[in-house]
C-alpha cells in the first residue's frame, strides 16, 4: 500500500476515534473535538511516532475540507440576524483589531513583511469551529449566537480580504481591481439566487432527495466549485470562493427549496463534518511543525504571547464595540468565542512559511496559540455563561436598529 494509502487509513481511524474520545472526556469537560482529532494528528505525525506523512492526495483532500469549513461558516450566517447596527459595530471592532495587528506584528516580527503575516492572523475568528459549540449548547439560534455570529462572520471574512490585499504579493490597486471583479461576480450570483426558480427546480429537489440522483446535493456542490474557480480564476484564495458560496447556497436553497433546506444541509454537513473537515484537522496536527516548536526557545515563549494577543488584539474591540444589550458574561462570552482562531491561522501561516517571511517555529507558535485557543477559549465561554438563557432574537428586536 502507498504511503498516502496508509496515512488516509489513519487519518479515517482518527475521525471515528476522536467523537469517542470527546464523548468520554465530555462527561468530566467539553473538549471540542477538533482538539483531539489535532493532537492524535501530531501524535502520528513525523514528530512524534512518524507514521503518517502528507502528500499530494492528503493536501489535496485537506484544502478541500478546510474549504468545506469556510463554505458551511458561509452558510450558517443568517442575514436577518446580523445586520444593522450588530454588523456595524462587528465591522469596526475588526477594523481597530487589524489596525492592532499589524502595528502589534510588526514590532514583534521585526519588519513589514512578517508583521503583515502576524497582524491578519491575530484577527481572525474560527466560525467554522464556534458554530459547533453554539448549536451544541443550544446558543445558536438565540440573540446571544446572532451577535457571535455577526462577530465571528467578519472575524473569518474579513482577514480572508486582508489576505488577498496584503500577502497575495501584488500591487495593491491590482488586488483591489482582481477583488472588485469578484465581488461583482458574487454580487450577480447573489442577485440570480434571490431570484425565484421555476416549479420544475424545487420539485426535482424534492423528487431526488431520498434517491441516487440526489440533485440539490449536487447543485451545491456545482455552486461551491463554481465559485471556488472563480477565486483561483482571479488569483485569489480559494477561501474566498468558499464563503461566498456558502453565501449564495443558502439564499437559493431558502427560495427554492425552503422545506428540504434542513435536510440538504444535513448531507451536505455528513460530507463535510464526516469527511473533509476531520481530514484538514488531523492534517493539521499532521503538519504541525512540533519540533521546531520544542526546539527553539523563543517559539516556545511566543505560544503563551500570541494566545493572550488574540484576547488582546482580537478580543478588546469586540468587548469595547459588542452590543449595548448584552451583560457583562455575555460581553465576556463573545469576546471568548471572537478570539478563537485556527484554521486561517494555519492557512495565513502556511502561505508565511513557503514565502520565507516567517520562520518554522514561528509559525508553529501562532498555531499552536490557535490551538489552545480552540481547547481554552470556547470551554471558559461556556463556563462563565452557563446558566444564562439566550433570548430569541426576535426577542429583543426593537432593542436596537436592525
Amino acid at each position: 500500500m502507498s504511503h498516502s494509502g496508509t496515512t488516509l487509513i489513519l487519518i479515517m481511524a482518527i475521525a471515528v476515534l476522536a467523537p469517542l474520545l470527546a464523548h468520554g472526556a465530555g462527561r468530566w469537560l467539553p473538549v471540542p473535538l477538533v482538539i483531539f482529532e489535532i493532537l492524535l494528528g501530531i501524535l502520528i505525525g513525523p514528530d512524534v511516532l512518524d507514521w503518517a506523512r502528507p502528500g499530494a492526495l492528503i493536501d489535496g483532500l485537506s484544502e478541500l475540507g478546510l474549504a468545506m469549513l469556510i463554505f458551511l461558516a458561509g452558510y450558517e450566517i443568517e442575514f436577518g440576524k446580523v445586520r444593522g447596527d450588530t454588523l456595524r459595530r462587528s465591522v469596526r471592532a475588526w477594523l481597530i483589531a487589524l489596525a492592532l495587528g499589524l502595528a502589534t506584528g510588526v514590532l514583534l516580527g521585526g519588519g513589514y513583511t512578517k508583521g503583515v503575516f502576524i497582524g491578519v492572523a491575530l484577527t481572525s475568528t474560527a466560525l467554522g469551529t464556534v458554530l459547533p459549540v453554539l448549536r451544541d449548547s443550544g446558543d445558536l439560534h438565540g440573540r446571544f449566537g446572532s451577535v457571535v455570529m455577526a462577530f465571528g462572520a467578519v472575524g473569518e471574512f474579513g482577514p480572508i480580504i486582508a489576505m488577498a490585499l496584503l500577502l497575495s504579493g501584488r500591487g495593491a490597486a491590482e488586488s483591489t481591481a482582481l477583488l472588485a471583479v469578484f465581488a461583482a461576480l458574487t454580487a450577480g450570483a447573489v442577485f440570480w439566487a434571490l431570484r425565484p426558480r421555476p416549479p420544475w427546480f424545487s420539485r426535482i429537489i424534492a423528487k431526488t432527495l431520498h434517491t441516487s440522483g440526489q440533485f440539490a446535493v449536487r447543485f451545491v456542490f456545482l455552486l461551491l466549485a463554481l465559485m471556488l474557480g472563480a477565486s483561483q480564476a482571479l488569483g485569489l484564495d480559494i477561501l474566498l470562493g468558499a464563503f461566498a458560496a456558502g453565501l449564495v447556497t443558502r439564499l437559493v436553497l431558502a427560495g427554492a427549496a425552503p422545506e428540504s433546506g434542513p435536510q440538504i444541509l444535513e448531507k451536505i454537513e455528513g460530507v463535510g463534518f464526516g469527511f473533509l473537515v476531520p481530514v484538514f484537522f488531523v492534517v493539521t496536527g499532521i503538519e504541525f511543525d512540533l519540533a521546531s516548536l520544542l526546539d527553539g526557545g523563543r517559539s516556545l515563549l511566543l505560544l503563551p504571547v500570541f494566545l493572550l494577543l488574540f484576547l488582546a488584539v482580537r478580543g478588546g474591540p469586540i468587548w469595547f464595540l459588542a452590543p449595548r444589550d448584552l451583560d457583562r458574561r455575555d460581553r465576556g462570552g463573545l469576546v471568548l468565542y471572537g478570539s478563537t482562531a485556527l484554521p486561517l491561522v494555519v492557512a495565513i501561516t502556511t502561505i508565511g512559511v513557503d514565502d520565507k517571511a516567517m520562520t518554522a517555529g514561528e509559525a508553529a507558535a501562532l498555531v499552536g496559540a490557535g490551538m489552545v485557543s480552540v481547547l481554552v477559549f470556547p470551554l471558559v465561554a461556556l463556563k462563565s455563561r452557563s446558566g444564562t438563557k439566550s433570548l430569541p432574537a426576535e426577542r429583543i428586536s426593537g432593542s436596537e436598529s436592525w
